[in-house]
This record gives C-alpha cells, sequence and structure tokens, in this order.
C-alpha cells in the first residue's frame, strides 16, 4: 500500500488518520475539514496510523452503495465497516461522532467544495440563535437571506467564527451565541478558531466575501422569540431503542426539552428527533456493548430503519458516542456534566 506508484500517496505513511473515498475504484483523499461525514451512496477507505500500533485499515460501505465489491483490485482491509453498526475502533476515530448525508460522489463534491474566505476545505456554516427562555441554534443555510436583525447569528468559517447580532436580538440570544462559538472552537477546533463578534452594519470583508453584498434585512421581533420558545420547549422528543420483541423500536422517554441528562442511561442507546427539520441524534451510552439496537442497524434505504415519526430520507443523521456530544446536542438539556 505504501510502496512506489501506490494511489494512496506517500501521505499515506504519516500518522494519524487518512480518509479516501472510491471513486471508479481508486481512491480519493478527503479534506480534513470533513473527516466524519460520510455519503451513503458511496464506500470509503479510512486508515488509522497509531503510534505504538499497527495501522488499521476499514472499508466503509455506504448503506445506499449496494454491494461490497466498492474497492475490488486494492488490497484486502483489515476491517469492514458497514454503515450504522460501525465498530468500537472505528467510533474511536471520529470522537464528535459521524454524521451520514444522503447522495454519493456528484452530490458530495456539492456539499465539499471549498468556499470563498472559508478556509482550506471548509465549507461555511451557519447557525441561527433564537429564543427568550428556551434558546436553540439551528443550521440555516449560508446566504443573507437566513438573517434578520431580531436574532444571532453564527458563521463558522472553519478557522474563524463570527458572531453576528441583530439590532433587536436580546441578551439571552447574544450570550447563547458567544458560548456556541467558544464551545466549537474550544471542543472541535482545539482552541485555534479565531472569535469575532460583528455587530449589524459592521461587516468585515471576510464575511462579505462569503455572504455577497449585503441587503436590507428581514425585520425581527421580541414577540417572535416568544413564539420560538414555544416552538423549541416541543421539538425535541427523546427516545429509547429497543430491540426486545426481535425488532428495533422506540420508546418515548420524554416528549419535549430541556430534557435531564441522567435519562441517558450508559447500559442503552437513545435517539434525539428534533423536530421535522432537524438533526437526528443517536447518542450510544459507553456501556452498551453490543446489546444496544445502534450497533445492529442494517436498514438499506435509510441510516436509522426504526420508526422516527418525522424521518425523511433528506435529514441528517449523527452518531455521537457517549463522552464526545457536541454543543449542539448539549443544548437540549437542562445542564450538562
Amino acid at each position: 500500500m505504501y510502496n512506489a506508484g501506490s494511489p494512496f500517496g506517500p501521505d499515506a505513511t504519516s500518522p494519524g488518520l487518512h480518509i479516501w473515498r472510491v471513486e471508479k475504484l481508486r481512491p480519493v483523499q478527503v479534506p480534513e475539514a470533513t473527516l466524519g461525514v460520510f455519503f451513503s451512496g458511496d464506500a470509503y477507505l479510512v486508515l488509522h496510523n497509531g503510534p505504538e500500533e499497527q495501522p488499521h485499515l476499514h472499508l466503509w460501505m455506504g448503506e445506499q452503495r449496494g454491494g461490497a465489491g466498492a474497492a475490488a483490485g486494492e488490497r484486502p482491509v483489515t476491517h469492514r465497516e458497514v454503515q450504522g453498526h460501525e465498530s468500537d475502533l472505528f467510533m474511536e476515530y471520529f470522537p464528535h461522532g459521524l454524521t451520514y448525508q444522503e447522495g454519493g460522489v456528484a452530490s458530495a463534491f456539492k456539499h465539499t467544495r471549498p468556499s470563498p474566505g472559508s478556509g482550506p476545505g471548509a465549507a461555511p456554516k451557519l447557525y441561527q440563535v433564537k429564543g427568550k427562555k428556551k434558546i436553540r441554534a439551528s443550521q440555516r443555510d449560508p446566504t443573507w437571506a437566513s438573517f434578520n436583525t431580531g436574532d444571532c447569528f453564527l458563521l463558522d468559517l472553519g478557522q474563524t467564527l463570527f458572531i453576528w447580532c441583530g439590532a433587536r436580538s436580546n441578551v439571552l440570544e447574544r450570550s447563547r451565541a458567544q458560548e456556541l462559538a467558544a464551545a466549537i472552537r474550544d471542543g472541535e477546533r482545539g482552541g485555534k478558531a479565531r472569535l469575532e463578534i460583528v455587530a449589524d452594519g459592521e461587516e468585515p470583508p471576510e464575511m462579505i466575501q462569503v455572504l455577497g453584498p449585503k441587503p436590507p434585512l428581514q425585520e425581527g421581533s421580541p414577540e417572535e422569540d416568544v413564539v420560538a420558545d414555544q416552538s423549541n420547549a416541543g421539538a425535541a422528543i427523546l427516545y429509547k431503542v429497543s430491540d426486545a420483541t426481535g425488532r428495533m423500536d422506540l420508546t418515548q422517554v420524554a416528549s419535549s426539552s430541556p430534557f435531564s441528562q441522567s435519562l441517558l442511561c450508559p447500559d442503552d442507546c437513545f435517539v434525539l428527533d428534533n423536530g421535522a427539520g432537524g438533526t437526528v441524534y443517536v447518542w450510544k451510552g459507553a456501556q452498551g456493548g453490543d446489546r444496544g439496537g445502534a450497533r445492529g442497524w442494517h436498514g438499506r434505504h435509510h441510516p436509522l430503519p426504526i420508526p422516527v415519526p418525522s424521518l425523511s430520507l433528506s435529514r441528517q443523521v449523527e452518531i455521537l458516542p457517549q463522552g464526545h456530544e457536541t454543543p449542539f446536542f448539549k443544548q437540549f438539556f437542562t445542564s450538562w456534566k
């Protein structure tokens, strides 16, 4: 695999994690900024070179790939991973969990293409922070059309996090946006990302380069925050996964957020469904072993072949091992220890 002329290149011998997407039986390296994002229609080769252990090579198969021969012609792999029931070793490479997205190579290029001002390989992300008492951060399209003057927005460009607050945003939204940006910087960027607070009307050139010229924005109002509180309170539902009957079933644990962290039992697996348009989070307890239903998912049409009421093919699914929860998952709980 590492000899001269290898399709993996000389970087494959360096320590750390390396990922290639298989395209026409050839490996194409995945940008570092999108490690942990897997498209269901593709196959991937994942290599981990540990400092004191033998290298581990994994073949990851998306459920829509339709066969185990995606890497025909390559050397046999040490591990074979199938979407939805990845091994513990594989999950250790991704401390912030996995993200499944629909589509294959063609759509993957659309999502991973670098955008101006976003840094090497990083696609810009925009989060809206809205509410008065029950504040939530929700991902939005990174365009000015997503903005309004009544809320705060976090523009994530990888190496820089811009915290933009509308003139009519409230103090709790501003505080929550700063907390979220700091959590991303410290938890996902190793403390190296730069945080910058931006006032409405004082947008720096880097924001304009990504979002384009700023048009007149939609007006926001305090009344909208009250409505958002009511919506946020009932948007998320927490389920426990069970296969006691021989099939995958969900038992509702709590019908509205915020939840108590004590509901998450380390022996089990849970699904947090953030409404029709939000992310579905799969939380895997550290002591669940192979008993948890999440490790046995093998549905052919969706990463979650269990009856999540509002699940559709267009929604994102994130698998989070216990101890590696993201700030966006933690926001649905009253407190997190």
